[in-house]
């Protein structure tokens, strides 16, 4: 289905309708070579990559899919108060109709990778908890593992305090006695910190770096982003 050219460039957070209207009346969008003159004019799907404003590249289109390095102090809502993730994409990004969210949350102290879309299916089908993508966190302790954390949450008998069902099985990787990575399946809230202190232990700095077969690249610095393509969207559900 083709969309009016004014109805596309709102939905992407240029502006109102109105206000695309002036734009497009403006001279300032372009088709290939074309000037387009009329904001009513119908715009095939494969043809938007021939669109510019201003000389620039349309932004992408629905089903944007967002891969962010979340700084510490930050929170994913759009309600919450003080700085949000949302705050690091560009301004007109959080115009978008539909709406860019936060696939999952990490709490305002976690840091790490963190999704961001516009499409509804595939957020829901990475939250969803019998799609059990992996998820693995670095946690730095308070104090030093026990030594028998890996057995007890390799166990799937785990029942976090507050809740009568129990974990499902994570795996933990022991580093040094106060550094360990877990992977888990679920996105309970504030599980890892939980799970921790389930056992007597407090979390002191937590980061993801993993989420389904997508890692967190190492020249992704702390609030930036970058966008993902079909294939690097495609291993977060399959993991490969």
């Amino acid at each position: 289905m083709s969309p009016r050219l004014d109805k596309l460039l709102a939905n992407l957070g240029y502006g109102s309708r109105r206000e695309i209207q002036s734009l497009v009346r403006a001279g300032r969008v372009r088709l290939g070579e074309t000037r387009l003159t009329d904001p009513a004019q119908k715009i095939a799907p494969d043809a938007c990559s021939e669109l510019r404003i201003d000389g620039e590249p349309l932004d992408p289109l629905p089903g944007l899919v967002i891969m962010l390095n979340k700084p510490l102090g930050m929170t994913c809502s759009h309600k919450d108060e003080g700085p949000l993730v949302h705050d690091l994409l560009p301004e007109r990004w959080r115009r978008r109709d539909p709406m860019i969210s936060s696939v999952g949350r990490l709490d305002k102290e976690t840091t790490g990778l963190l999704l961001l879309t516009d499409d509804g299916a595939f957020l829901h089908k990475i939250i969803a908890p019998k799609t059990h993508v992996p998820k693995r966190y670095h946690a730095e302790l308070a104090r030093p593992l026990r030594g028998d954390e890996a057995a007890l949450f390799a166990a799937g008998t785990l029942i976090l305090q507050g809740e009568t069902e129990p974990l499902s099985p994570g795996l933990l990787e022991v580093a040094t006695p106060t550094r360990a990575a877990l992977t888990i399946t679920e996105g309970r809230y504030h599980q890892v910190r939980r799970m921790f202190a389930a056992l007597g232990n407090h979390v002191l700095a937590l980061h993801r770096d993993r989420l389904g077969g997508l890692t967190l690249p190492d020249d992704l610095a702390p609030g930036h982003y970058r966008v993902l393509d079909k294939a690097a969207i495609e291993i977060v559900l399959t993991g490969s």
